[in-house]
């Protein structure tokens, strides 16, 4: 047992007033948190109990964002308890079950469909008081595909040419993506954070670096996920129901859906490349070398926009030519 876990067990027993009761890990996630599953042994009941260590997470947006999102009516976790000076946090279980290991081609509409209405509700909620998805953000995303797996993972000296070619693309991705329509964004939209449930599903987590943004964000994170890779005719499907879904939420102001579909086309590659840099770091940085095999999935929807467009031509050709 670590000096946090001791901390943990002072905190449920001294402050939550627990006495029989079981802690078991419940998961862990790509940032220094990491959930714990509470159990009364009294009455049965169940909740999750999140360890944030404040030096590493500022939990305040999990709190504050947490709490709206429940205002709205979305499935996210309920805070029953507090303490920010420990970092310790007591939450609503929303069970084990989360998207990535549940889905199939029997489900896949249901459950898709599901998470698509939820998304309807979260960009409905135009009071959120969230940062702005923004130029520099958006950029110093992207960097992270540059610094960590082109520079660190591939070993790549970058030419003159290439690093305008890199450029130039961050920028025709950048202008695409703060050319769409705003609306409340989760960021990490996908088949992990997605839990399956019995009502109202689904159970939404990790939504603390939610921001104002672009309206297809986190429609690619759930339609071409990192995780889970499904036809192009079946995403298509799924494109066009939330695009008639959004119009007739009042989410989306009249916008054809031709338009939609490039701004969700490159609203892709702009996260793709994000989460390739981010992986890369994961493993580099933090010791967490899984991340790893995520890349080749990611790194294929790149070269698929790239193909599409010809303005992402020779950067697919740059990308491809990269050593194996």
């Amino acid at each position: 047992m670590d000096a946090r876990q001791q901390q943990i067990i002072q905190w449920i027993e001294n402050d939550l007033g627990y006495q029989d009761y079981s802690l078991q890990p419940a998961s862990a996630d790509a940032s220094f948190r990491r959930y714990f599953r509470l159990k009364d042994n009294i009455n049965t009941d169940s909740k999750i109990l999140m360890d944030a260590p404040p030096e590493k997470e500022d939990s305040h947006p999990f709190i504050r964002i947490a709490q709206s999102f429940y205002q709205l009516g979305l499935n996210v976790p309920e805070v029953y308890a507090q303490n920010f000076e420990q970092g310790f946090f007591l939450l609503s279980d929303l069970g084990s079950t989360d998207y990535l290991t549940q889905l199939d081609d029997s489900n896949a509409d249901l459950l898709y469909k599901d998470a698509m209405q939820a998304l309807i509700v979260m960009q409905s909620g135009q009071h959120c008081r969230l940062p702005t998805y923004d130029e520099a953000l958006l950029q110093q995303e992207m960097q992270l595909f540059t610094d960590w797996f082109l520079l660190k993972h591939k070993q790549v000296t970058l030419s003159i040419y290439q690093q305008k070619l890199i450029k130039n693309t961050f920028a025709f991705l950048t202008a695409s993506a703060l050319s769409q329509p705003r609306v409340c964004v989760h960021r990490d939209y996908h088949s992990r954070n997605l839990m399956v449930t019995r009502e109202r599903n689904p159970g939404v987590l990790d939504f603390q670096d939610a921001v104002m943004g672009p309206v297809t964000y986190d429609l690619v994170s759930l339609l071409r996920d990192c995780y889970i890779a499904w036809p192009a005719e079946k995403v298509e499907q799924w494109l066009k129901y939330f695009h008639a879904l959004a119009l007739d939420k009042g989410v989306l102001s009249p916008i054809d859906y031709a338009q939609f579909e490039v701004w969700f086309d490159l609203m892709g590659m702009q996260r793709h490349l994000k989460a390739i840099g981010i992986f890369s770091r994961l493993n580099y940085r933090d010791g967490k070398p899984g991340y790893l095999n995520d890349i080749p999935l990611t790194l294929s929807y790149v070269v698929m926009v790239c193909e599409k467009y010809p303005e992402l031509k020779k950067f697919g050709q740059f990308i491809q030519g990269l050593p194996g």
